[in-house]
């Protein structure tokens, strides 16, 4: 049975807009008539019309600012008027917070609406507590809230969600790599060194914004920790050269410690070749202090490569044995990780495999689309007209 479905969004270039995409893509596909509420440049960025979506602009942005988020509480109200959905779905805090208010209290006849947690709060000081209040309004307004991980369900829990569930967030299949592993690895700095009996050098690869979560100023120190490491042996192996592929304010500051340490790194910038970058790739590297179903670890799981991840958020119950887990902030752990991973070839098949095996029992695309459209679904029939 067809649904009318109104999905919203805040301003996104990453994870959440893609899922976004591709929920819309799949509504659309099993016959919902979907529109997408959003900032007109997130639109542009996604193209939510290519998947068959209407799109419908209204300026949600990142950051709290009470006189224009009253004027875009208005313009939701508008939109949702004239969608007329049988279910609203926000993504993300400000979205939720912002639907909830322009929906008004949960009852019997009111449009149902679903929130998903995509991320943890991790800001400090005044700010924490004025994003808290905002995810208090988020999961108290929705009939539903989802969780990408189980921690976020459990914080929606805290702050008194009626009803939270886990809402696994995919990852996208990847598209087959353009180029062949060679190609790849000389572009990146380690092609073969003209000697044929020479071991082959190891590439560590990270992907992500260039931003606090990810914690590549800890990432960096670890890469020191292993250079340093590595010139007191006598090992036939280059030392292992680390890519970061992303874009972020942190640019600067991270370029400027690779210069200071010398350190056989580089970033890349941003990428859209991730395909190509993990068909390339030794083992990739997750020091994040916090996620929820990072999309380049289910990504890695599936091309086979081996996994060292921090032991945060959603992680470990992602990855289960199919990773190597290190405290988040320990330089020292992910050295000895990558080492580890760096000088033994049968770890890194048996991670490999085990990798493989993981990505193969994830909740894929369908699956996740299947629940979500059971839960509208189960909404729907509860509204009293």
């Amino acid at each position: 049975m067809s649904s009318r479905i109104a999905l919203v969004l805040g301003t996104s270039t990453g994870g959440i807009g893609a899922h976004v995409h591709d929920l819309a893509a799949g509504l659309v596909a099993r016959g919902d008539q979907v529109t997408v509420i959003g900032p007109a440049q997130t639109g542009e960025h996604f193209g939510f019309a290519k998947a068959g979506a209407d799109f419908h602009p209204v300026p949600i942005a990142a950051s709290i600012n009470p006189p224009r988020d009253v004027a875009t509480v208005r313009a939701l109200r508008a939109a949702f008027a004239q969608v007329n959905a049988a279910v609203v779905h926000a993504h993300g805090v400000r979205a939720g917070a912002l639907t909830g208010l322009a929906l008004g209290r949960p009852n019997p006849s009111r449009t149902p609406s679903v929130v998903t947690l995509h991320n943890a709060m991790l800001a400090t000081g005044i700010k924490a507590r004025l994003l808290a209040r905002l995810e208090r309004l988020a999961v108290r307004r929705a009939n539903v809230v989802l969780g990408a991980s189980a921690d976020l369900v459990e914080r929606a829990r805290v702050l008194g969600a009626r009803d939270a569930r886990l809402g696994p967030v995919p990852a996208p299949p990847l598209p087959e790599p353009t180029k062949s592993r060679a190609d790849i690895r000389a572009e990146l700095g380690v092609g073969g060194d003209g000697n044929p009996g020479a071991p082959e050098r190891i590439l560590v690869l990270a992907v992500g914004r260039l931003a606090p979560q990810k914690d590549y100023a800890t990432l960096l120190q670890a890469a020191r920790i292993w250079q340093g490491a590595w010139e007191l042996t006598d090992s036939p192996q280059s030392v292992p050269r680390l890519v970061i592929a992303g874009e972020g304010p942190l640019r600067a500051e991270l370029q400027a410690e690779i210069d200071r340490g010398q350190l056989d790194a580089a970033l890349l910038g941003h990428r859209a070749d991730v395909a190509d970058l993990l068909a390339a790739a030794d083992v990739l590297v997750l020091s994040s202090t916090w996620e929820a179903r990072a999309l380049v670890v289910q990504e890695a799981l599936r091309a086979g490569v081996p996994v060292v991840a921090t032991a945060v958020g959603g992680t470990p119950e992602l990855v289960g044995d199919a990773a190597i887990l290190v405290p988040p902030g320990d330089p020292h752990e992910i050295a000895i990780a990558v080492q580890r991973l760096a000088q033994y070839p049968d770890d890194r098949a048996r991670f490999a495999a085990r990798g493989r095996e993981r990505a193969r029992t994830l909740p894929d695309a369908e699956q996740c689309l299947t629940q979500v459209r059971a839960l509208y679904s189960e909404l729907t029939a509860s509204v009293k007209r």
